[in-house]
Parts: structure tokens; C-alpha cells; sequence
């Protein structure tokens, strides 16, 4: 039976993203790599959640690849889109 706290797919072991599976709510827990993260912003479904700090201009690791880099520092448990993250796939 899976866990209450799997709301989020994690796609990769080297991912420091997960994807939520259903909207998740500020304050909520998520369980991933077998440890309890909270959510620290409201995700809506299908977005990302960073599952480790991620400093400015760092990578944003998803498909165990690297997808864009953050333009501003990103705390674990926070909302990772495009208002703090660059892509590294499309132009500009």
C-alpha cells in the first residue's frame, strides 16, 4: 500500500525536483528518498517542488538531466517554475 505522503513523483534518483501528483498545500509533508519534506508553497498539480536548496544559478536536475538554472535561491519544499527558474531547453 503506498504511503499517505506520496504526492510527489520523484522521476530520477540525481533529481533535486519532484513532480506533485495532485495539488499540495503549503504546510502539507511529502515523503521523498524515504524522508519527510513540507511543502512550503501551494503546487499546483503537475509543478515542481524542489527537494533540495538550490542555490542561484545552479541547476534545476529533472529526468535526472539538467532542464534550467535558478535565477534566485530556492529552498527545499518550495514551488520551482518559472518565476525562479530559467530554461535551459527554450530561448530566453
Amino acid at each position: 500500500m503506498a504511503s499517505t505522503l506520496t504526492r510527489v513523483l520523484l522521476l530520477n534518483e540525481r533529481d533535486n525536483v519532484a513532480v506533485a501528483i495532485r495539488a499540495l498545500r503549503s504546510g502539507e509533508e511529502v515523503e521523498v528518498r524515504g524522508r519527510r519534506l513540507a511543502v512550503v508553497d501551494d503546487i499546483p498539480f503537475g509543478h515542481k517542488l524542489a527537494v533540495a536548496e538550490i542555490g542561484t544559478g545552479e541547476g534545476v536536475i529533472k529526468y535526472g538531466e539538467l532542464i534550467g538554472r535558478a535565477t534566485s535561491p530556492i529552498g527545499s519544499g518550495r514551488h520551482v517554475h518559472v518565476h525562479n527558474v530559467v530554461s535551459g531547453r527554450l530561448p530566453g
